[in-house]
């Protein structure tokens, strides 16, 4: 599966707020667009909760400020990870020392399906490449570690690959 490109998802963003007939700048639409994982589903998802923190906090159209406030509020970060994506990453890099470590033993550490792992929150880590999968499980990329500002928590001697 391909992901769309995030001026495709700003396209579809703004499509979506005329047929909600909700008032976007450009910027707002387009900060959406950046943190929607690459799935138009997605950023339909986050227009609507964005729209309804416009219409509850604010005068109801979405400025780059508001949609920002109220996706950071979701705790959707600026790659568009949530929180699910943030606890399998820190759970590789701080419980099994950024791997490898295998999707069992994943699935058993957060409490989520292997299959939702595999068909909904790797991909989209894949993709953006904080995540590797080797043949002897799950590591995490220098780029994930650096995103949480864990650099210091990897030893080179033991990671070599990151540091290339």
């Amino acid at each position: 599966m391909d992901f769309y490109g995030v001026e495709d998802l700003n396209t579809i963003c703004r499509r979506s707020a005329g047929i909600l007939n909700v008032e976007i700048e450009e910027e707002g639409s387009l900060e959406i667009a950046k943190r929607g994982r690459g799935t138009p589903r997605i950023v339909n998802r986050l227009l609507r909760r964005v729209r309804d923190f416009a219409e509850v906090d604010y005068e109801g159209r979405i400025t780059k400020e508001i949609a920002r406030d109220a996706l950071d509020r979701m705790e959707v970060d600026s790659y568009g990870l949530d929180e699910r994506d943030a606890k399998l990453l820190r759970t590789i890099i701080e419980k099994f020392e950024g791997g490898p470590v295998g999707l069992g033993t994943i699935s058993a550490a957060i409490h989520e399906e292997k299959d939702s792992i595999e068909e909904i929150i790797e991909p989209y880590l894949l993709q953006i490449g904080f995540l590797n999968r080797t043949p002897r499980g799950r590591m995490a990329t220098r780029l994930a570690y650096e995103h949480f500002g864990l650099e210091s928590m990897v030893r080179s001697a033991d990671h070599p690959s990151l540091f290339q």
